[in-house]
């Protein structure tokens, strides 16, 4: 037996694992250096056995507890319901934060959208009434094409994502930016590609704008509900396509 197989033995030792108790016993009467350092270790054990007990701080446990208020990622379920809109109807998922989700009805039935939306957000969704303030959020956007991003809750995502869906949000409605244009704009030049990959998951899509968001080239580009229904939407806000699915990027200098 060796020192090192000794050393992650000490443990075991005291407690009187058998058969290894008596391997051990007898390296360390014939290893001095095995020795020195058990009665170390012996010694630094006896000091801590007789050191008075401290009462931990007042603050420690509040302490505590704030800081698994703010690392524990809430559970409680999101409210869901149905909401109109010109393009189609939509499910809207919200909580007393904000509107968390949105997604459009496509045929697929609520099971599957509500599954889809509980994978994308971490939590459970309940069925229900929407309160007017979702109603209203909602049909003010397409009324007016400027989201009440007050009425709107993205404190989920990353911090990237946060930044690239809030850049979106200052593209005025008609026009459309880059996903270089995103990334320069929030600082990170060379991160285009996880802008497009921030556009796409986009949880509430409409409300923050990623539809306004095309590659370099002018294109579309993808969209979860596809190029034709992102091109009805800029063509409602009043952008003018130059063909079904490339539109001119205006892109303002500086």
């Amino acid at each position: 037996m060796r020192c090192c197989d000794v050393e992650r033995l000490w443990d075991e030792m005291r407690e009187g694992v058998e058969p290894r108790r008596e391997h051990v016993l007898a390296h360390l009467r014939a290893c001095p250096e095995c020795q020195e350092i058990y009665r170390e270790n012996e010694g630094i054990a006896y000091c801590l056995t007789c050191l008075p007990p401290v009462d931990p701080p007042q603050s420690l446990v509040p302490g505590i507890l704030d800081h698994i208020k703010t690392a524990v990622k809430t559970m409680t379920p999101d409210s869901i319901a149905k909401v109109d809109s010109p393009i189609g109807g939509l499910y809207v998922a919200f909580r007393h934060t904000g509107i968390t989700a949105v997604a459009l009805d496509r045929g697929e039935g609520e099971e599957a959208v509500f599954g889809k939306l509980q994978r994308r957000l971490g939590r459970g969704l309940i069925p229900s009434q929407a309160p007017q303030w979702v109603s209203d959020t909602v049909a003010a956007f397409f009324r007016t094409h400027r989201p009440d991003l007050e009425k709107v809750d993205i404190s989920d995502l990353t911090p990237f994502e946060q930044s690239a869906l809030r850049a979106a949000a200052t593209i005025p409605p008609g026009e459309v930016r880059s996903y270089g244009w995103i990334a320069e704009s929030i600082g990170q030049p060379a991160a285009s590609r996880a802008v497009g990959r921030a556009m796409a998951r986009n949880p509430v899509p409409f409300l923050y704008p990623c539809h306004r968001v095309v590659d370099s080239s002018g294109a579309l580009h993808q969209y979860a509900y596809g190029v034709e229904l992102k091109a009805r939407i800029l063509a409602m806000e009043g952008y003018k396509s130059v063909g079904p699915v490339r539109i001119a990027v205006k892109v303002p200098r500086g």
